[in-house]
């Protein structure tokens, strides 16, 4: 069963029991997971975007940062 569940959101059986290194997420974050999971394939792909660039933004701040 918790296999399946796994599979079903695509993380690992560790994250699910609270194990794996993701398992620090807070339930606010998995929520938000879980929810654009649901989502059809055009908004999850506008949303994956803007995540992208702001991740790709606080990557490059850090780099000029430690620089």
């Amino acid at each position: 069963m918790v296999a399946k569940m796994a599979r079903a959101f695509g993380v690992t059986v560790d994250f699910l029991i609270g194990e794996g290194e993701n398992a620090s997420y807070d339930k606010e974050t998995v929520d938000r997971i879980n929810n654009i999971q649901k989502m059809d394939e055009g908004t999850k792909n506008v949303l994956f975007n803007v995540i992208d660039t702001y991740i790709q933004n606080f990557k490059t701040k850090q780099a000029f940062v430690k620089g």
